[in-house]
């Protein structure tokens, strides 16, 4: 059975670990109502995608 020789180092385990970290979601202004929304989903506050209604919102 392989079992390491030597003790990783913190160096070594940490830079193996440095693309292991969370990014920021990236946020898009939607063309009909300029509401910010999240890139390739449907606007929640017109129900528009790709220019067209795809979800029926009620306006209050």
């Amino acid at each position: 059975m392989a079992v390491p020789k030597r003790r990783t180092s913190k160096s070594r385990r940490d830079k193996r670990r440095s693309h292991l970290h969370l990014t920021a979601p990236s946020f898009s202004t939607c063309p009909q109502c300029r509401e910010v929304c999240l890139p390739h989903r449907v606007c929640p506050s017109c129900g528009y995608y790709r220019g067209k209604q795809v979800l029926v919102t009620e306006e209050v």
